[in-house]
């Protein structure tokens, strides 16, 4: 096989079988012939072997890959590792490409060349329609629509031009230097989903360090792709989980550049005279600010012990019933 334009890197663990047939389905009909892409289904410790279950035979240039470290990053990194393409493109087990996904990121990587990052729309799909109250902080699952095709070369706070890790397309070398980045950096190896531990910031680190190479990050309308969402994800005992995981990975992320946020909970007085007044606010709303202000904390105090300490060590998944909660009863 001559070198692929393309490296399609699927990674999943444990992944629920008719979500990853519709994502397998999506990718067998593009309309990117084979010989030009590849496809790498990474296996991402599951307990049952992804290989005996999902075949991929149809795809001439797919293969199944184990990876036994638990976590996306090093998921991803293995099937980087694996793969062939200049042009990467990360692709989740609930994420289903237009069919001209592969095509058109492609197109993209040809026309616009400055760029190191870029990706598209994110429609999501709900098993069940979610709750009012939860409208406002759907995009938190990584939920996008644009009107315009956006780009920046600007590394700093958050930008509509920064593509999510769902569709994420990157080249090789932005990818590169990630891996250089986050080998001699702990707080780095600290960022990622691992399991049900509801932490992120990867996906960011991947933006930053392109703006930083000088290349830049866009989303593009042409890229469309729909995300699967359960009934489990559109709840607020979720929704929680996930506000406190970007926060905490948030602050590991930006202390390992070099700029800590603030602590929105220095002392225990404060902490006392947050939740006073957040209890004069509507509820859930109350428990979001809660969530992230906790977040922000958590993962302060990890990175402080991460830099203090030669041992390693692993976020805990929050106690959300006795902390997040706890100035936000059920209605």
């Amino acid at each position: 096989m001559e070198q692929p334009d393309v490296s399609v890197i699927l990674c999943t663990h444990n992944p629920r079988a008719d979500y990853l047939d519709r994502v397998l389905v999506g990718l067998r009909r593009q309309t990117l012939s084979f010989q030009h892409w590849e496809l790498l289904l990474i296996d991402n410790a599951s307990k049952e072997s992804v290989a005996d279950r999902f075949d991929i035979g149809w795809h001439p240039n797919g293969r199944h890959v184990r990876e036994d470290e638990l976590g996306l990053s090093p998921a991803r990194l293995r099937g980087i590792a694996e793969s062939a393409a200049e042009l990467l493109i990360f692709v989740d087990d609930d994420n289903v490409l237009d069919l001209d996904y592969l095509e058109q990121a492609l197109r993209v990587a040809r026309e616009y060349p400055f760029l190191g990052t870029w990706g598209g729309q994110c429609i999501p799909e709900y098993a069940v329609e979610p709750a009012l109250e939860l409208k406002p902080y759907l995009p938190g699952l990584a939920l996008r629509t644009t009107e315009r095709d956006l780009w920046t070369n600007v590394a700093g706070g958050w930008s509509e031009a920064y593509p999510y890790g769902a569709g994420m397309c990157v080249r090789r070398g932005v990818m590169a230097e990630v891996r250089r980045q986050t080998a001699a950096c702990g707080l780095r190896q600290s960022l990622g989903r691992r399991g049900q531990l509801p932490l992120s910031g990867e996906d960011y680190d991947i933006n930053l360090t392109a703006c930083d190479m000088g290349l830049g990050c866009g989303v593009f309308r042409a890229l469309r792709l729909t995300h699967l969402i359960p009934a489990r994800r559109i709840t607020v005992d979720y929704m929680l989980k996930l506000t406190y995981g970007h926060a905490f990975s948030n602050a590991v992320l930006f202390s390992a550049r070099g700029n800590p946020p603030t602590d929105p909970l220095p002392t225990r007085i404060g902490r006392l005279l947050w939740k006073v007044r957040l209890r004069l606010q509507p509820y859930p709303h109350r428990a979001f600010r809660w969530a992230g202000m906790v977040g922000t904390h958590d993962g302060l105090r990890f990175c402080r012990h991460i830099q203090s300490s030669p041992e390693p060590a692993t976020p805990a998944s929050p106690n959300l019933s006795e902390r997040l909660l706890e100035p936000a009863p059920q209605p």
